[in-house]
């Protein structure tokens, strides 16, 4: 299996430092990101911000995987998540919620629910986050 590469460089203190960051593929090239970004409303990216998006990403298509195998072909899964940073105690992410909406034909909801539940759990992200709080919110919209 491929392994997959990120950087950042940083240039300062925390508070008034700033940095870039980007991947391997280039799709983020020298993408800014400082404390306002972070912990404030400033603008540039964040670390949150990227986690939200690859476990949005990876649940979506564990999910999809999941459902095809139980015989139940998505049409369209789409999912948002939130990533809390506290700073309560230190910094740490604190929670994250998945929502997701999904167009699957002729899959009643209990088995819509049990199969979106199996790909919250595993899912390589949600996995690898398993000490932080994940809520899911599954809605099976047809």
């Amino acid at each position: 299996m491929p392994t997959r590469k990120g950087h950042a460089v940083w240039r300062g203190d925390l508070k008034n430092g700033s940095g870039t960051l980007g991947t391997e593929t280039d799709l983020l090239n020298e993408v800014p990101y400082s404390y306002p970004s972070r912990f404030q409303q400033g603008t540039g990216t964040n670390p949150e911000e990227l986690l939200a998006a690859a476990h949005a990403a990876c649940f979506t298509m564990a999910f999809s995987n999941i459902l095809a195998g139980a015989g139940h072909e998505p049409t369209r899964v789409s999912t948002q998540a939130h990533v809390t940073l506290s700073t309560e105690g230190g910094a740490h992410i604190s929670s994250i919620e998945l929502h997701c909406e999904a167009e699957v034909p002729g899959i009643d909801v209990a088995t819509f629910q049990r199969c979106a539940e199996e790909a919250k759990g595993g899912c390589p992200l949600s996995k690898a986050l398993a000490a932080v709080d994940i809520q899911l919110e599954a809605k099976l919209s047809n």
